[in-house]
C-alpha cells in the first residue's frame, strides 16, 4: 500500500501495516535463479527494510510493484521482472 500519508519503515508496526507492509504483506514469495521475489504492492519504505534485513544483498523493486533480493554483487541488479 504505497503513498506520502503512510508512516516511514522506522514507524511501530499496526494491524494495517502487517498486512499491506514487507515481509507479512507478501502475497506470495517465490525462488527465481537465485532470486527471493516477493510478491505484492511495495514501496521505498519495504526496500529501506529489506535492505537492514538481508545486509549483504541487493534487494530492488521491480516492474510490478514486487521487491526481489538478488545475491551480493557489485552495482544496482536489473529487476527480473521489468
Amino acid at each position: 500500500m504505497p503513498g506520502p500519508d503512510l508512516p516511514p519503515a522506522a514507524a511501530p508496526m499496526t494491524a494495517e501495516a502487517l498486512l499491506t507492509r514487507w515481509p507479512t504483506g507478501a502475497q506470495k514469495v517465490e525462488l527465481l535463479h537465485g532470486v527471493l521475489v516477493f510478491v505484492g504492492d511495495f514501496d521505498e519504505r519495504d526496500l529501506d527494510t529489506a535492505r537492514r534485513t538481508y545486509p549483504a544483498r541487493r534487494p530492488v523493486l521491480n516492474a510490478d510493484g514486487g521487491l526481489e533480493v538478488h545475491p551480493a554483487g557489485a552495482g544496482d541488479p536489473t529487476p527480473l521482472l521489468t
